[in-house]
């Protein structure tokens, strides 16, 4: 599929007004081959939240960004398949990522079961965000998700 919009900050619109934060968002026609986009999509803008802005972003932050959109982007593939808008914002340590599917179906956590085979997904998510919400849309659900960009005591997150 293709990637329909991106909309990144430059180094002459590098924050939205008076927020302090960072933004971006894109626009798939979700199939199993935009997952690695959207992984993509996340990898730069943190790069560029990194060197352009000036923000903090741990290699486990970068790394855990990217395995939620994964996660994330899976689920829309795998039940929601068509288009698909991920927001995401830096700011005061965190990482916001915001995903829109059309799918009405809310996704809910599976009891922990070492024997199963797949369907672990939300429970990675939960595992390693700040935060997970979930919201019911007039078309489809929005799924939002914080993820520290510090790793120790200031960002609340220690390596595993």
């Amino acid at each position: 599929m293709e990637l329909l919009m991106a909309d990144r900050a430059t180094e002459q619109d590098p924050q939205a007004p008076g927020t302090g934060s960072v933004l971006a968002s894109a626009a798939y026609d979700m199939g199993s081959g935009e997952i690695a986009r959207a992984r993509g999509f996340v990898r730069e803008f943190l790069a560029d939240a990194q060197s352009l802005h000036g923000l903090a972003v741990s290699a486990r932050a970068m790394d855990l960004a990217q395995l939620v959109v994964s996660e994330l982007a899976t689920n829309v593939c795998k039940y929601a398949p068509g288009p698909c808008l991920l927001d995401l914002e830096a700011g005061d340590g965190l990482l916001g990522i915001t995903m829109w599917d059309s799918g009405s179906v809310l996704p809910t956590s599976r009891q922990t079961d070492p024997t199963r085979m797949g369907q672990h997904g939300l429970e990675i998510v939960l595992a390693v965000c700040e935060s997970f919400e979930v919201r019911r849309e007039p078309v489809g659900k929005r799924v939002r998700v914080r993820i520290s960009l510090l790793d120790g005591p200031q960002g609340g997150s220690t390596a595993w």
